[in-house]
C-alpha cells in the first residue's frame, strides 16, 4: 500500500506491513532527527501547520520533522487569529489553505472537523488530533517507541500484555493506539479506568474481533501486574462541560505502585502532557529516574516517526538513504540527566 498523496485522518489506514515499513524508515531517520545527519528530500515543499487547539509536542515535532527533511513551514495557532473567527467554514478554509502548501497538519477540538476540512482539498491532510476522536501520528510514534523498546529487551510485539490506564473514553491517543495494537497478534489488552471513562465499545469490539483478549478493570494495582507495557493518560478535563472530580488515588501511577506490582522490564509510557498538579493522580514525577519510564524516549521518537510519515505521503521515502550526509554543526547531547544509562549511551 502506498501512502503517497493520501490524507492521514485515522489509524485505520495502517496495516501491519505499512507500520513495519514506516518503522524501518524512522530507524534510518533517527540520526537526522538528532541533528547528526542531514537530508533535503523535501527542499522546496511547504507544510501548513494549523493548530486550533493547544499543543506543544505535536506542533513543534511536526514542524521540526518537516524542516529536518528540508521543507518549509507556514503556521497559525488558534481559530481567533484566522478567518474562521469571521464565520468562514472549515471547508472554505481547507480549500484555500490547500492551495498554499503541499501538506497540511491540523488539530481542532471538534471530532468531525478534520473530515470536513480534508473533503475540501486534494492536498494531503494529517490529523494532529480531532477532539476526542483520534491522534494517528501520536499512535505511530508510540508504536515506534515500542518497536525500539522491545528490540532492546529481546521481545516481539506479538503476545504482549498491554495495560491502557486512565481516561480511555476521551483520550484520542489511546483510541488510535488501540487500532494499531490490534494489527499485531495474540495481545492481552487491559483497559483500566473508572467505569464512566471506559474505552468506547466499538474499539473494544474491533480488538476482540481481531483475536485479542480484552480485560476491563477499575483497579490499576491488579491490572498492571505482568504487563509488558503500562500506557497511562491524564484526565481529559477539556472534553467535559462540567469539570468532573479527579481520579481516585488508585489512578496515581507512582514509584510505590510501580515497584510493587510492575515487571522489572515493563515499559511505562504516557503521551504527555502529564498533569503534575496536586490531586491530579496522573503519572508521577517520582518515576523520572526509573529506566522503565519511556516518556521522553517517546517524545524523541516523534520527529523520526513524523519524518517517515511525511516523506511517505509526499512520495520521497525511497530517496532518503542516498540523500543522507553528515551534519557540520555542533550538536549537544540529545538526552537529559534523568534518562536511563542505556539510552544516554546509545548511538542509534
Amino acid at each position: 500500500m502506498s501512502l503517497t498523496g493520501k490524507h492521514i485522518l485515522s489509524s485505520d489506514l495502517f496495516d501491519r506491513d505499512e507500520l513495519e515499513r514506516l518503522f524501518r524508515l524512522a530507524d534510518l531517520l533517527v540520526p537526522v532527527a538528532r541533528g547528526e545527519q542531514v537530508t533535503r528530500v523535501l527542499e522546496g515543499a511547504v507544510m501548513a501547520s494549523l493548530f486550533f487547539e493547544a499543543s506543544t509536542r505535536t506542533r513543534l515535532s511536526c514542524e521540526s520533522a518537516f524542516l529536518r527533511l528540508g521543507g518549509a513551514v507556514s503556521s497559525t495557532t488558534g481559530s481567533e487569529v484566522t478567518s474562521m473567527s469571521k464565520g468562514e467554514s472549515l471547508a472554505d478554509t481547507g480549500r484555500v489553505v490547500g492551495g498554499y502548501c503541499d501538506l497540511v497538519v491540523m488539530r481542532h477540538p471538534e471530532v468531525e472537523s478534520i473530515h470536513e476540512f480534508a473533503a475540501a482539498t486534494n492536498t494531503p491532510v494529517v490529523n494532529a488530533g480531532n477532539g476526542a476522536g483520534e491522534h494517528p501520528t501520536q499512535a505511530l510514534l508510540d508504536m515506534f517507541t515500542l518497536h525500539r523498546e522491545f528490540a532492546r529487551l529481546g521481545k516481539t510485539m506479538d503476545g504482549r500484555r498491554i495495560a491502557l490506564v486512565g481516561d480511555l473514553r476521551h483520550g484520542r491517543t489511546v483510541h488510535s493506539l488501540m487500532k494499531l495494537l490490534s494489527r499485531y497478534d495474540s495481545m492481552t489488552i487491559a483497559c483500566v479506568s473508572p467505569a464512566e471513562l471506559g474505552m468506547p465499545a466499538p474499539l473494544l469490539e474491533l480488538a476482540a474481533a481481531r483475536g485479542h483478549r480484552i480485560e476491563e478493570s477499575d483497579q490499576p494495582a491488579t491490572a498492571l501486574k505482568d504487563a509488558d507495557v503500562v500506557y497511562t493518560t491524564r484526565l481529559q478535563t477539556e472534553r467535559f462541560a462540567d469539570k468532573p472530580m479527579p481520579y481516585s488515588d488508585d489512578f496515581r501511577i507512582d514509584s510505590s505502585l510501580v515497584n510493587r506490582v510492575c515487571r522489572a522490564d515493563a515499559v511505562i509510557m504516557h503521551p504527555l502532557p502529564r498533569d503534575s498538579r496536586p490531586g491530579s493522580n496522573d503519572l508521577s514525577a517520582d518515576l523520572n529516574g526509573d529506566p522503565r519510564l519511556a516518556i521522553f524516549r517517546q517524545t524523541d521518537a516523534g520527529i523520526p516517526t513524523r519524518m517517515a510519515l511525511f516523506a511517505s505521503v509526499l512520495g520521497v521515502a525511497d530517496g532518503i538513504a542516498a540523500s543522507l550526509r553528515p551534519a557540520t554543526w555542533h550538536r549537544p547531547a540529545f538526552t537529559g540527566p534523568d534518562d536511563a544509562p542505556f539510552y544516554r549511551n546509545s548511538t542509534r
